[in-house]
């Protein structure tokens, strides 16, 4: 009987990787959204966790592929997160008077 395994190229084992690691998705999302095993997918994030690459023949120096990262990396990524943080609290403020506006034209209109 035939194998039914696809191949998977290196490029498409990092992007996939890359998708889960800074997206944060659960893997079977990031999985289903590419049309890959989810047990697949969790191996390459597994091997990527272990050696920094997902793929088997090739390996990431220490410094590059830990998964650990530099202070700067980390003050960066904490910046962006309290940006974020903010950005989403400004956005729930104006859809509430949105909301508000659309209740009040309403009310006017009748």
């Amino acid at each position: 009987m035939g194998s039914k395994q696809q191949p998977y190229n290196a490029e498409f084992r990092e992007g996939a990787v890359r998708i889960v690691i800074e997206t944060g998705k659960p893997i079977p999302e990031v999985a289903e959204e590419l049309g890959v095993h989810p047990g697949t997918l969790h191996s390459w994030v597994s091997r990527w966790r272990r050696n920094g690459s997902p793929s088997s023949d090739r390996r990431v120096p220490a410094a590059e592929g830990s998964g650990r990262l530099r202070e700067s990396e980390r003050a960066e990524l904490e910046r962006l997160r309290g940006e974020m943080s903010e950005k989403n609290k400004r956005i729930r403020e104006l859809e509430m008077e949105r909301d508000v506006f659309k209740r009040c034209m309403a009310l006017w209109v009748k």
